[in-house]
């Protein structure tokens, strides 16, 4: 069985940067935006669409009431918001039979739960999240500190809101998890050998 590493983090904790150094370091293949380009392909969708549904709850469609019975109605987008999740759900099984992997988000500890992947969840304080998507930012971005925060708490708040939809479980939760990671005024290049070496001492 291929040994993977699943990412979970918060917006702005460097949770992506970890992954794919880690991947490096281990020299395993790193899957995140290419998940998304898979399911584009697939379906024919834009990357931008998929991007916009992925890591969002989905919208339901509530029953019209109408005297004492009721009468469901259709929605579209919920369904297809549901067929991109399986869709990504395959990708991602795909992706693990092939190789030693580590993987960004998009709930693959609990698609990959069977193959009993190492799980970790990457948390920082909010002023090193904001100081990260600082360093980050495009150039013409222009967010106060007020402005970044609540687009951060928004990220954190529609990624718990999709894990919980998908897994039932809660997300950041410390007992879904195998290590968590404190990255707050953390380098994460000087922490990645160290967790790979952990890695490498409990997959034997």
């Amino acid at each position: 069985m291929n040994r993977i590493i699943t990412i979970g983090r918060e917006f702005g904790s460097g949770g992506r940067e970890l992954g794919r150094r880690l991947a490096e370091q281990l020299q395993f293949a790193y899957y995140d935006q290419e998940i998304i380009s898979e399911i584009s392909r697939r379906t024919s969708l834009s990357e931008q669409y998929v991007h916009s549904i992925v890591e969002h709850q989905p919208v339901f469609s509530f029953p019209i009431h109408i005297g004492r019975s009721f009468h469901p109605t259709a929605n579209p987008v919920f369904e297809q918001t549901m067929s991109i999740y399986q869709e990504q759900a395959r990708i991602i099984s795909e992706m693990a039979d092939q190789s030693d992997c580590v993987i960004v988000g998009r709930c693959a500890d609990y698609i990959l739960k069977e193959q009993k992947p190492f799980r970790i969840f990457v948390y920082a304080d909010m002023e090193s999240k904001i100081i990260r998507c600082r360093e980050k930012a495009p150039e013409d971005e222009r967010l106060t500190d007020k402005e970044l925060k609540q687009k951060i708490s928004g990220m954190d708040k529609k990624r718990a809101q999709y894990y919980e939809f998908y897994t039932r479980h809660s997300w950041g939760d410390r007992l879904n998890y195998d290590l968590c990671i404190n990255t707050t005024q953390t380098v994460i290049k000087e922490i990645v050998p160290a967790i790979a070496k952990l890695f490498y001492s409990i997959s034997q």
